[in-house]
């Protein structure tokens, strides 16, 4: 699933992934197919992309990487002096017609069905709503429970400069919506952080709560008690005050770089959580950070190489951005 993670700052935008692709064969187990896989791309020299979700889409019959696609899309738009918000426009169009969603979805009730009745268990209810499909059942022992499944999201960031200089970030939901999370034009929406993927570590850190609290029983009681508008309210008490609207290019790429970092290493000693166990270590490898500023533009900060052995083959140039440079924390320059 992996972890893509964006932060807006006065200073300039950072964007930062992880090079995992995982997935789950066809006896449902996790598997690790990639620490190698890029996440990160270049998409003007003042705009940076980030996706998260399926790896591979179809074409022709053949699985390709979602990488291959993106690059499809570059060169056959002439991006440059587009705004981001047509850029995010032509990006969900091409990505809803190369993502087999709708057919994936068609097929769920009948998958749903299978599985539910392989297990013993009663239909209740079952039908499709806007993207997902919900369903009610009685267990072997005469229980009532209810269930949604939805489809795999494909998910971006878009993260840069319109050619007037204003800054945006778009978050991109394939099936779903565009999403405006940054804007230097809008009061409010300025400066933090956007993240996508395998988000519940960051969620947890950051915003002091795990997105899954929505399957608990005493949540969905206390949203009837109180209204879940309040009660988001509340809850937001808990998220930590950090003062974005300050922060510096550096503390943003040290910030994407630990909330990556720490995910993988949750990931490693964990497996889920008590009450949904056997998640996929979806986060790991090198990490890719990059910075947009307004000056320079989009800049590496760091970017994996191609190897043999020891050796490494370095495909970009990477420019200097500043007379101090900008690194991660392990960063080792090598000439």
């Amino acid at each position: 699933m992996s972890l893509a993670i964006n932060t807006v700052t006065p200073e300039g935008i950072c964007l930062a992934t992880d090079s995992r692709q995982s997935y789950r064969n066809r006896k449902g187990q996790a598997r690790i197919g990639s620490d190698s896989a890029s996440k990160l791309f270049k998409l003007t020299d003042y705009a940076g992309l980030t996706v998260t979700g399926p790896a591979f889409l179809p074409e022709n019959g053949i699985q390709k990487n979602v990488s291959k696609f993106i690059e499809d899309f570059k060169n056959k738009n002439n991006l440059r002096a587009l705004s981001l918000k047509v850029i995010a426009d032509k990006l969900y169009s091409f990505f809803d017609q190369k993502y087999p969603w709708r057919e994936e979805l068609a097929k769920m009730p009948h998958q749903i069905e299978k599985e539910l009745k392989s297990k013993g268990f009663e239909i209740l209810e079952l039908s499709q709503e806007k993207n997902a499909v919900k369903f009610k059942y009685k267990d072997s022992q005469g229980n009532i429970k209810n269930g949604i499944a939805g489809i795999n999201q494909l998910n971006f960031i878009l993260s840069g400069y319109n050619p007037n200089g204003n800054h945006e970030t778009y978050m991109l939901y394939i099936p779903g919506e565009i999403q405006l999370r940054r804007s230097g034009e809008e009061k409010g929406k300025e400066y933090g952080a956007a993240w996508t993927g395998q988000i519940d570590v960051v969620v947890r850190i950051v915003l002091g709560r795990d997105p899954r609290i929505n399957n608990l029983p005493f949540f969905q009681k206390a949203i009837n008690d109180v209204g879940e508008k309040q009660l988001y309210k509340e809850l937001g008490g808990l998220e930590y005050n950090i003062s974005w609207g300050t922060m510096t290019l550096q503390d943003a790429i040290d910030f994407c770089d630990l909330i990556i970092q720490t995910t993988s290493a949750i990931q490693r000693f964990s497996d889920g959580i008590i009450a949904d166990s056997g998640d996929i270590p979806g986060v790991g490898g090198p990490i890719d950070i990059a910075v947009i500023t307004p000056n320079k533009g989009f800049v590496w900060i760091n970017k994996k190489n191609l190897k043999v052995g020891d050796t490494e083959f370095n495909l970009d140039a990477v420019p200097n951005i500043s007379n101090q440079n900008l690194k991660t924390k392990k960063a080792k320059t090598k000439k």
